[in-house]
């Protein structure tokens, strides 16, 4: 059975109807009515003599016909946008809007300024920075790009790794005077921790070798290699919040060291265990399979992983 170019709409509607969660949403996401959505729906449900949507006033399910609809649905629009972005990719100078998500913290200090070269690099491409801490899920929000700290398990989307930003234990002058300050990192168990995110309970230390010899690295390292349990009365799922809280002196903290170092100079924070090794922070690029062939999309992840390479032979992501 041939199908109609008005037909063709109505699957692209209902999938935007789907993904949106209403249908309020999915008119405001295509531009169109509210009474045009719905005209829409109707009219497929009609033509196929099926319920594709179980709705009420308040909220909105799928039939198991709907379900299976619109995976069909899912994929006219997805190969739709793949052939958009390969008209894109032909183009000498590439256009278009990329929406990015991307914690606060992060997205202040390192995302928007690489953001600010890009632009002046591509001035077509226009830019949609939301600045969240929220794992949000991109395909629902229409998101082309996360900025994440960790690759999300979620095996329908695509990661590339972006950076390693290095970290270092600090705490403010004030939290030393009153508590004492760590000599090994066995005494770290007995202090007072700002915690990131409530799941953050253990740290890795290793001792930095300082002999040249391979051997002796990996042995030093075996034997010098610590576990860390962090406790404290303080946790947050905000970088600045809980780099705040550590420089109130409520207890020490894991921090980036590209947001440590300033305030260390200052004289706002003190490192401590500098000769250790501490766990990395891995910053990925997620985003949804439909955006692998977008140039704009590859573009701006090549350019980011340029651009905290040069951060990091600046010494500006790592330990002085």
């Amino acid at each position: 059975m041939d199908i109609s170019f008005e037909q063709l709409k109505s699957m692209v509607v209902f999938a935007q109807v789907v993904e949106q969660g209403n249908f309020s949403s999915a008119a405001k996401k295509l531009g169109l009515s509210r009474a045009v959505v719905s005209y829409h729906i109707k009219k497929l449900e009609q033509q196929f003599a099926v319920q594709l949507v179980n709705r009420s006033t308040r909220t909105m399910a799928l039939t198991e016909a709907g379900k299976t609809y619109y995976q069909r649905c899912k994929i006219v629009t997805e190969q739709a946008t793949f052939a958009q972005q390969q008209l894109e990719n032909i183009k000498n100078e590439p256009v278009g809007l990329i929406k990015i998500t991307c914690p606060v913290n992060l997205g202040v200090e390192l995302i928007v300024p690489a953001l600010n070269q890009f632009k002046h690099q591509y001035p077509k491409i226009s830019l949609e920075l939301s600045l969240s801490d929220d794992v949000v899920n991109i395909i629902e929000q229409g998101f082309d790009l996360a900025i994440r700290g960790a690759p999300l398990p979620d095996s329908s989307l695509k990661a590339t790794q972006l950076a390693r930003l290095s970290t270092c234990i600090c705490a403010a002058p004030d939290y030393f005077q009153r508590y004492g300050r760590p000599s090994s990192p066995q005494e770290l168990e007995q202090h007072k921790w700002v915690l990131y995110q409530r799941n953050q309970r253990a740290l890795t230390m290793n001792l930095i070798p300082s002999s040249t010899n391979a051997k002796s690295k990996a042995q030093k390292k075996a034997s010098s290699q610590y576990q860390v349990k962090l406790t404290g009365e303080i946790s947050t799922n905000n970088a600045a919040a809980r780099t705040a809280f550590v420089m109130g002196g409520h207890g020490l903290g894991r921090i980036p060291f590209y947001d440590a170092w300033p305030k260390i100079q200052q004289g706002q924070l003190e490192q401590i265990f500098a000769d250790y090794e501490v766990d990395d922070i891995p910053v990925y690029g997620v985003f949804p399979p439909s955006r692998v062939q977008s140039k704009k999309v590859r573009l701006l992840l090549d350019f980011l992983k340029t651009y905290f390479d040069q951060l990091s032979q600046k010494h500006i992501l790592a330990a002085q």
